[in-house]
């Protein structure tokens, strides 16, 4: 079976010393009578499990009743709930102790996805507490951009139709909502800050998501009357949903943090993360320090140096973008950093060119000034790259599990360490710019945790992220607070925590190995390991089994 295209001889090499029957790291390990064809079996019915027609607003099938009527009922949650125990049932009779060490961690990786699951169900509901859960479902099809005909004119049409039952669905639904949540869907409906992702760029956006409702509804006035009346009717029902939030604002008090004990839970089961929620505060202070202070020293050292100045063209910025991924390339292939495959060609990046009326946020800011940042993070060889080569992974387990902590970290500790191997030679004072993304990303380790331990609000972490982080604006802060809160539990901190065990995975290695340990080596063999959590690719790559071995025991969810 193919795992993945790139460094298939080099992992071999790697992992060789670790695909025999595990000894200590097996202790605790089901010994049940299942193979790991089972295992794979019951991953394929969970996946199906995650998303049926029935459980999510089937708009592609032009046969499907009731588009949009996602039910979050009570008696729905409760089947969904007895039909993960019964495949829960089937996972935990495998004989996984006598399985090789990378099998075994699928099998640990498979199980967490099992555990996220279960937590959304009994903890997270977001279908219950969060108003942004519909609001989401309501905003990305306003951005189409007409006129449409044929099967993509039809799919408007059903999701457009749909608008009215899913705000329906919502107020049925909402019954534990919080408060901050709330806040941020009357937010998103109403008003525009141009940080949302994903969002077309305009120097002047509509206002929220109604906003963008009746952008469609004057565009499809214009150059495509027909589509007007269907477009009126779910822009009211957008609105109605918006007055109903209002109304009821008083009586929306909950919590928006899932509680301590259940977030510590969930970095052990779900996340698969040695670390208690205590270690994160602890971890995101101490790189918050060693950052800052790197900054200083930078900014000390680069005194005498002109400032970097933003782009002030489109022009200009396209050719910065094109200089920093040259530089970039030929710094992977005349380092030997990672091996890069003949089918990875020219990458989209984040961040396009705008002038906006009140300046320049955060990550334009960065970004504007020098591309090398966030290209190194999001383009190659961060998050597009990562994902392409990930798409060619047709593992039946590692192919179809991409662990946000893994993914986030690996790409903040592409940042630093590029620098550190010297990408950024002949490019003046953009080491500064590396160590503000480093901070910001600090900063957001112990505001995220604490907000999911309901020890501040969003406006708490905002103005928290933004004392610590130089350039932070308003805008960047809050997007960023409300995106990791509502996010599965760890996700923010996964950027920060991810760069730290990414880090400590490559001083194990080179510690290991010694004189034969290879840079290009180790990036293929961790690529080639797919995106399961960190914590399992060191199990592998390393034999070390000491924060693993913990993850054996499962306990239920605090109540």
């Amino acid at each position: 079976m193919r795992v993945i295209s790139i460094a298939v001889a080099v992992c071999a090499a790697v992992f060789t010393p670790f695909t025999v029957v595990a000894q200590s790291g097996s202790v605790g390990a089901p010994t049940g009578t299942g193979s790991y064809d089972d295992l794979v079996d019951v991953f394929e019915d969970f996946l199906a499990f995650k998303a049926p027609s029935a459980w999510n607003a089937n708009f592609n099938d032009p046969n499907a009743p009731d588009h949009g009527l996602i039910d979050y009922s009570g008696d729905a949650i409760a089947k969904r709930g007895h039909d993960l125990a019964s495949l829960r049932s089937r996972l935990e009779n495998m004989n996984v102790a006598s399985w090789a060490h990378a099998h075994q961690a699928e099998y640990l990786a498979v199980r967490a996805q099992f555990d996220a699951q279960e937590f959304r169900l009994k903890v997270s509901r977001p279908w219950a507490r969060d108003p942004g859960f519909y609001v989401d479902q309501m905003l990305r099809f306003t951005f189409t951009e007409l006129p449409v005909a044929g099967e993509e004119k039809a799919m408007l049409e059903r999701q457009l139709a749909a608008v009215p039952t899913i705000v329906a669905s919502a107020k049925q639904n909402l019954d534990d909502v919080a408060a901050d949540y709330a806040t941020l869907a009357i937010h998103n409906l109403t008003t525009s800050d141009g940080v949302g992702h994903g969002h077309p760029y305009r120097a002047t956006p509509p206002a929220g998501v109604i906003g963008w409702y009746n952008d469609l509804l004057a565009r499809a006035r214009d150059e495509q009357p027909a589509l007007a009346p269907t477009i009126e009717e779910a822009t009211s029902a957008a609105e109605e949903f918006l007055y109903w939030l209002n109304d009821n604002s008083p009586r929306f008090t909950g919590s928006a943090g899932v509680g301590a004990e259940q977030y510590d839970w969930y970095l052990k089961h779900a996340k698969l993360l040695p670390y208690t929620s205590n270690d994160l505060i602890l971890l995101g202070d101490q790189e918050w320090d060693r950052l800052y202070s790197f900054y200083a020293l930078a900014r000390h050292r680069n005194r005498d140096l002109p400032e970097l100045e933003p782009a002030k063209t489109a022009k200009e910025y396209k050719k910065r973008i094109e200089k920093a991924d040259r530089n970039i390339r030929k710094f992977l292939a005349r380092e030997e950093i990672i091996t890069i495959p003949d089918y990875v060609g020219a990458l989209s990046t984040n961040a396009p060119f705008i002038e906006r009326p009140g300046g320049l946020n955060f990550w334009e800011a960065v970004q504007f000034r020098d591309p090398h940042p966030d290209h190194l993070h999001a383009v190659i060889p961060g998050h597009r790259f990562d994902g392409l080569v990930e798409g060619n992974n047709d593992h039946p387990i590692r192919g179809r599990i991409s662990d946000g902590v893994r993914a986030e970290g690996w790409g903040v500790y592409l940042e630093e360490a590029m620098m550190q191997a010297g990408v950024l030679e002949g490019y003046p004072r953009v080491d500064e710019l590396i160590y503000l993304f480093g901070i910001f990303r600090a900063a957001r380790v112990p505001a995220d945790v604490r907000m999911q331990r309901n020890e501040q609000t969003v406006q708490d972490a905002i103005d928290f992220m933004r004392a610590k982080t130089p350039w932070l604006d308003q805008n960047v802060a809050r997007v960023d607070a409300e995106i990791y809160l509502r996010r599965p539990p760890g996700y923010g901190v996964g950027y920060t925590i991810g760069n730290l065990q990414m880090r400590g995975l490559l001083a194990d290695r080179a510690d290991q190995l010694g004189d034969d340990f290879e840079m290009k080596e180790f990036h293929d063999a961790f690529m080639a390991s797919g995106r399961l959590p960190i914590s399992l690719i060191r199990w592998e790559m390393t034999g070390l089994d000491d924060e693993v071995s913990d993850f054996w025991r499962r306990v239920p969810i605090p109540e």
